[in-house]
């Protein structure tokens, strides 16, 4: 499962990004973020670089491992869920606005 940037043909996740940003800003191996999350440095790498994605839970443990705030960790992987159901489907925009309509905070 992957985020695919049709227009540069690369991947991209915007938890990922989050993830790799932040885990360099505190100087931390990958291999040590994965072990606190409880999967290989491996799926740890795909994360990162948006070819795989994480559970739920996953997320809310790096962001409590990060001192990060929850909710933009999992905004940001509800954000990569929502592209990759509807990325380059030509209706994605008026069908978005309209599940907007439906969910209310």
């Amino acid at each position: 499962m992957t985020l695919l940037d049709k227009s540069k043909c690369e991947t991209v996740s915007y938890l990922g990004q989050k993830i790799r940003e932040t885990r360099e800003k505190q100087n931390l191996l990958l291999r040590q973020v994965a072990a606190h999350i409880e999967v290989d440095t491996a799926l740890m790498s795909k994360a990162e670089r948006g070819e795989r994605n994480l559970h739920r839970d996953q997320v809310v443990k790096l962001a409590k491992f990060f001192n990060s705030s929850e909710d933009e960790y999992i905004s940001l992987w509800l954000c990569d869920k929502v592209i990759e159901a509807v990325d380059n489907d030509p209706l994605a925009t008026q069908g978005i606005k309209k599940a907007l309509t439906k969910i209310k905070n």
